[in-house]
């Protein structure tokens, strides 16, 4: 099973389960039958038919559920191996290379309240040492 695909594994163990869930069935069934022969009035001879019929309808039904689930997931696998196989690797992006120019070197933003061009603390400051008026 090593390199059996996964959708099959999953279609098998389904079968297997289906086929466990069907005896377990039909042996309750056969227990409420085997009751209903035993009993002595007929409300629960009616009782325990109702009941074998019952177990084996939900029994059928849940066998059905699983199957259909089953399918159902097997076939979404392999369809996303199938797409995933065609897909085509994704290509990285490039890495702009980082500029030596630093962000001091960058023009100065306008104020939002006054529309004046703002100037950072540190250039005020080199202006004071300076002499010069920070803009």
């Amino acid at each position: 099973m090593a390199d059996a695909d996964l959708d099959a594994v999953i279609r098998q163990l389904a079968k297997q389960q289906n086929k466990t869930i069907l005896a377990a069935a039909k042996k309750r069934r056969d227990r409420f039958s085997g009751l209903a022969m035993k009993a002595k009035d007929k409300d629960a001879k009616e009782r325990y038919k109702m009941l074998a019929r019952e177990v084996a309808e939900q029994a059928n039904a849940a066998a059905r559920r699983l199957l259909i689930s089953a399918d159902n997931v097997a076939d979404s696998y392999a369809r996303a191996m199938r797409q995933a196989a065609a897909a085509e690797l994704p290509k990285k992006p490039e890495k702009p290379q980082k500029s030596e120019k630093s962000a001091a070197a960058a023009p100065a933003k306008p104020d939002c309240k006054s529309g004046k061009k703002s100037v950072s603390k540190t250039a005020k400051a080199a202006a004071r040492k300076t002499g010069k008026a920070a803009a």
